[in-house]
């Protein structure tokens, strides 16, 4: 197994890397302790995601930090120029993780210009009430902003899975040391539970997840039925990150000693890999059998993951 190491949409997992600062995991584990990995969803029935049902960066984020043993102080709400004093003290102490962002407000990113309610995290380094210095993990090292239109960003007023604007964790610090394997094996019960469908998250009307949600985009796909949107979606970002996210899943999964959910996880990766160049070429035929080869596929890695975390039977599921 090589592990995929190169470009990606990993914004909130470098960007939390880069705030914890000196001793961080990697940003492919802190990527698998957010949970990410372990299902997907079609949200609303038109948008598609290879992330868990009711899952989101906000829960994904609380979830790594708690699992590595570390604090940090998260705050939102408030005006922009209450936001703004937030965020200069925040800074005095070290680097804040700033996000969601609509990333379409991004003035420093080429094409941007337009809200979109595209979610962006970023890692901000200095502050005043002119400029916004912060690391841009979507390729832009230092770079910066003026202070008004990072805010307007920052308000990420069109982004669904938050209810306040200005989103910040800062103040990170260690409360209990744990090493990456200790925050591996506590993250796996969590891992099964996002795998099952969850009765405790909240999700739009029509969405549905893992199995029945690849279904569903597969039927859209062979009838036609796809919006344009979730197409390009898939095209330039949820099948890549979803593949990377399997395959990280995977590599950390074998290194801790699972060896069959790794498998399973690999398997994943692979073939949602594959579906880039039939999307994109309009191989639609490929794209439907590839989507409904995985569906089932999640259920599988649930019940391996069941017999690591249960071993006397799926009686609790890690939930």
């Amino acid at each position: 197994m090589t592990s995929y190491i190169g470009s990606g949409p990993y914004c909130f997992s470098n960007s939390l890397c880069m705030a914890l600062g000196e001793g961080a995991p990697p940003p492919a584990l802190l990527e698998v302790l957010t949970g990410s990995p372990f299902g997907f969803q079609l949200i609303a029935g038109e948008v598609p995601l290879f992330d868990p049902l009711g899952w989101d960066p906000e829960i994904g984020l609380d979830t790594a930090i708690e699992l590595l043993g570390y604090t940090c102080e998260r705050s939102e709400g408030d005006d922009a120029d209450a936001a703004l004093a937030r965020l200069q003290a925040a800074v005095e102490g070290g680097s804040a993780l700033a996000g969601p962002l609509d990333m379409g407000l991004l003035l420093h990113q080429p094409g941007s210009g337009s809200a979109t309610g595209a979610d962006h995290y970023v890692a901000v380094l200095a502050v005043d009430e002119d400029t916004v210095v912060f690391h841009d993990p979507h390729g832009h090292p230092y770079a910066t902003l003026p202070t008004a239109v990072f805010l307007e960003a920052w308000r990420a007023e069109k982004v669904a899975y938050i209810e306040q604007p200005y989103v910040l964790r800062s103040a990170f610090a260690r409360g209990r040391e744990v090493t990456p394997d200790e925050a591996l094996h506590a993250s796996l019960p969590r891992a099964l539970a996002w795998l099952g469908i969850r009765e405790d998250r909240e999700v739009p009307p029509g969405s549905l997840g893992n199995a029945q949600g690849l279904e569903r985009l597969a039927e859209q796909i062979a009838t036609g039925e796809l919006l344009s949107d979730a197409r390009e979606m898939l095209e330039t970002f949820s099948v890549r990150v979803g593949a990377r996210r399997l395959s990280d899943a995977a590599a950390a999964l074998a290194g801790g000693g699972h060896r069959e959910a790794a498998g399973l996880l690999h398997a994943q990766a692979r073939l949602l890999g594959g579906l880039q160049y039939p999307l994109v070429t309009g191989d639609d035929a490929t794209v439907v059998s590839g989507l409904r080869r995985l569906a089932p596929t999640y259920d599988e890695l649930r019940e391996t993951l069941t017999r690591t975390v249960t071993p006397d039977g799926p009686a609790g599921a890690g939930r």
